[in-house]
């Protein structure tokens, strides 16, 4: 099978290394059936042939698309540049993609949507989502109850879906959870590869980030585990699944 091309925003490595783990677990692939790419130490090749791939993965990050381009590090535009410059073939040739929390601002913004901190942010934890009317029929989401929890934290939303998208799933916080572009194209706002052991690691790399009080870690920490949330990893799979 062709390989997934899986880019990567974090910039922490523990971050990074633990994500792609979470990937490749819940996605049951080996390293040899994956490129990674640490878009903070790595550029896209400029000879990237999307036909080469089975699929491309984009994961989460801690920055993001709508603070003004004047606050952001040069680190970070770096990598949103990096990314933004593969979405028109992604979204022109109706290529398998997957974006993961930061992926849906890129997708969004990509396509003119409008993202931004106006509305849905989230605080960090665990939210019920639910299967809309379009997304009953979906194949990333055939055997997969109509609710189901998932984990989440983000400053930033789509405010409205864009034009060209199918609405998948929502969640009371934040409507727009999972969107599909065209047949192929998929984001989301909550974390797929993410289990609680996932989490605590990011709760405890990101506490100082702005997503929460830092004195609150603990008790985050301790309600994640708290929380039956295995549906997401399901989806993942099938992604990689369908396309592999």
């Amino acid at each position: 099978m062709k390989p997934f091309l899986i880019l990567q925003l974090r910039p922490e490595t523990e971050a990074s290394d633990d994500e792609y783990q979470a990937i490749l677990d819940k996605g049951g692939l080996e390293p040899s059936q994956t490129v990674r790419i640490r878009l903070d130490q790595q550029t896209i090749p400029e000879n990237l042939k999307l036909e080469d791939y089975a699929g491309v993965i984009v994961g989460g990050g801690p920055g993001c698309v709508s603070d003004p381009e004047s606050e952001k590090p040069e680190l970070e535009k770096r990598i949103e540049d990096a990314i933004l410059g593969l979405m028109p073939a992604i979204t022109q040739s109706d290529f398998p993609y997957m974006g993961c929390c930061y992926g849906i601002g890129i997708l969004a913004h990509h396509l003119g949507g409008n993202v931004n901190k106006e509305k849905f942010g989230e605080e960090v934890g665990a939210v019920e989502c639910e299967v809309t009317a379009d997304g009953i029929n979906d194949p990333l989401l055939q055997g997969l109850p109509d609710r189901f929890m998932a984990f989440v934290g983000h400053k930033e939303a789509v405010q409205h879906l864009p034009d060209g998208c199918t609405h998948l799933l929502a969640s009371d916080p934040c409507p727009f959870q999972m969107i599909r572009y065209k047949s192929n194209v998929y984001a989301t706002q909550f974390h797929p590869e993410a289990d609680s052991e996932v989490f605590e690691t990011r709760i405890r790399i990101y506490k100082n980030k702005g997503y929460f009080p830092p004195s609150k870690a603990d008790e985050l920490i301790q309600f994640c585990h708290q929380q039956d949330v295995g549906f997401p990893g399901q989806i993942l799979k099938k992604f990689i699944d369908t396309y592999k």
